[in-house]
């Protein structure tokens, strides 16, 4: 409906600027050249109304087609977020972040823009066709003039229209891509700085950013030369039509009043063609646009194996992950072990049922069970979890029923009591998204705490200290294990204080589990394991598989 209204509120303006040079040339003819000063005063009126008119309707134009466009990106951005929310842990595999980024930082705008210039263009339309029907009252050969001139101008930019949006789709593909660049470099800068490699990825985005750039260039080079020939050739088309006009006038075929008026008719026409040659290119935009967010919609969630049917075990039940041979037994905390960090994040995927697996719990294939069950009670907690803005209090009430006991007691379990006694007003303090206010070992802990309070039948935390210091690893080693008795908890990590902590470990290497027992005992019978988890650098397992660096 308000497409509509726009539409009609800008066909009238277009076909009301044509309006006026008609008024112009019945003042010229009916008032000054008859020297009728009643008749010039009439006209004179009436174009000063018609200019009243014709601001009023691209005042309501603007206004319509401005709400329009805003309407349409507040929708978008809703029905993207929904479709984010609803594609859930798979999309991290399907699409980049950058991407993701691209979709709902530009395309959406580019897609709506295009809404914008349907008042515009089915204005310009008609406003081309009644300038015709007012030149043909004129002279019907410079109506064909007209009407042959403005396709002429639409084939001759056409090609250049093509090549746009050729460009202008690499250039937002590669945006994308640079753009998830640049996040992974900014999560990882800490780290990156750390190991000395800041300088390389800095260089390495520099050149794909020169690469960006020159292909910024290219749309740009052709976006000016439309912008160029948008008004050179409408210039010249009207110099053309002015001139025959000019010389219908001499010839007497015409009156002086009607070469002003096809002088206004043909000046008023740019205006449409202008917005056709603009409504093209904003329909290139949109077209680039619209492809990128489509393929972001039809993203399906990752049912991991099947919608499942079967209910998750009604009392605490063992996890048993055939791939690797991984037990864990109900109500214990496990620690894992992983030569290859991969092998422990997938180990991690299988048992959270985040992707296809033959993981079993009570005896039954997970991925045979419902999938929302399974959420609600397997937790995989990543160390780098997303932690939105808001209050501390806000960010860690993720449950009803959680009080300020209840958060007070998982952030001493987590060993984070200091990261709210440092904060101004505590637990109201507010923080930023992903908590960037924050030290990364504040953040970590956060997390912990978060991870905990959700209470989950299964707790997997994948390195959850990683980024504290030994002393604060070994208070929450211990915490956890006291926080979490009596639940299924598996811990993957390689620090010895954390494994130190567990009912029993497992080593694993190559995806199998090479080793099973207390973490002392595997100190003392697994050569590989003691390299793997010892924290004096440098240390050559006696298996001969190389050095293993902490």
């Amino acid at each position: 409906m308000r497409v509509l209204r726009g539409s009609l509120i800008g066909t009238a303006w277009m076909i009301g600027l044509s309006v006026r040079p008609y008024l112009i040339s019945r003042a010229i003819d009916d008032g000054l050249r008859a020297h009728d000063r009643r008749a010039l005063a009439l006209w004179v009126g009436a174009i000063t109304v018609a200019g009243f008119g014709l601001a009023y309707l691209g005042i309501m134009r603007h206004r319509t087609m401005t709400f329009v466009r805003e309407d349409a990106t507040a929708r978008s951005a809703g029905v993207l977020l929904r479709q984010l929310s609803r594609i859930g842990a798979v999309l991290p595999r399907k699409l980049a972040a950058g991407e993701i980024a691209t979709v709902g930082g530009a395309d959406i705008g580019n897609v709506s823009a295009v809404l914008t210039m349907t008042g515009p263009g089915v204005g310009a339309v008609l406003a081309y066709a009644v300038v015709a029907v007012l030149l043909w009252s004129v002279s019907p050969f410079l109506a064909l003039c007209v009407l042959l001139g403005v396709p002429a101008m639409a084939v001759l930019v056409g090609p250049l229209l093509r090549r746009l949006e050729s460009a202008e789709h690499v250039y937002r593909r590669q945006q994308g891509a640079l753009t998830a660049r640049a996040g992974d470099i900014v999560a990882g800068l800490r780290v990156l700085a750390g190991v000395g490699g800041r300088g390389l990825f800095a260089r390495r985005y520099a050149a794909h950013s020169e690469q960006l750039l020159a292909l910024g260039y290219r749309v740009g080079a052709v976006r000016s030369w439309i912008d160029a020939l948008a008004i050179v050739i409408p210039g010249l088309f009207l110099s053309a039509v002015v001139w025959l006009a000019a010389r219908m006038a001499v010839q007497g075929d015409i009156t002086i009043g009607q070469m002003v008026a096809v002088y206004g008719y043909v000046t008023v026409l740019i205006v449409p063609v202008w917005f056709l040659l603009e409504s093209a290119y904003q329909m290139i935009r949109g077209r680039v646009a619209a492809r990128r967010i489509v393929t972001l919609l039809s993203l399906t969630p990752d049912d991991a194996g099947g919608p499942g049917t079967r209910p998750v075990p009604a009392r605490p039940a063992d996890l048993h992950d055939p791939g690797s041979g991984l037990l864990v037994p109900a109500g214990r905390l496990v620690g894992v072990a992983a030569d290859d960090p991969a092998e422990a994040t997938a180990l991690g995927d299988r048992l959270g049922r985040f992707i296809r697996s033959d993981v079993t719990w009570g005896g039954v294939p997970i991925r045979e069970m419902a999938l929302d069950e399974v959420r609600a009670r397997i937790l995989v907690a990543d160390h780098d979890s997303y932690l939105f803005a808001g209050t501390l209090r806000e960010i860690l009430r993720i449950r009803d029923g959680v009080g300020d006991a209840e958060i007070r007691s998982a952030m001493r379990a987590a060993s984070a009591e200091d990261v709210v006694d440092a904060l101004p007003d505590g637990l109201a303090t507010s923080v930023t998204a992903r908590a960037r206010t924050l030290s990364g070992g504040q953040r970590q802990r956060v997390r912990l705490a978060r991870a905990l309070l959700a209470e989950p039948d299964v707790l997997i935390l994948v390195d959850p200290t990683s980024a504290v210091d030994a002393h604060t690893e070994a208070r929450i080693g211990q915490r956890l294990r006291d926080a979490r008795a009596g639940h299924t908890t598996v811990v993957i990590s390689t620090s010895p204080l954390l494994l130190g902590c567990a009912d029993t470990v497992a080593h694993v290497r190559d995806g199998r589990v090479l080793a099973a027992g207390r973490h002392a005992e595997l100190l003392e019978q697994d050569p590989s394991y003691r390299a793997l988890v010892a924290r004096d650098a440098d240390i050559e397992d006696e298996a001969g598989h190389g050095r293993v660096r902490r």
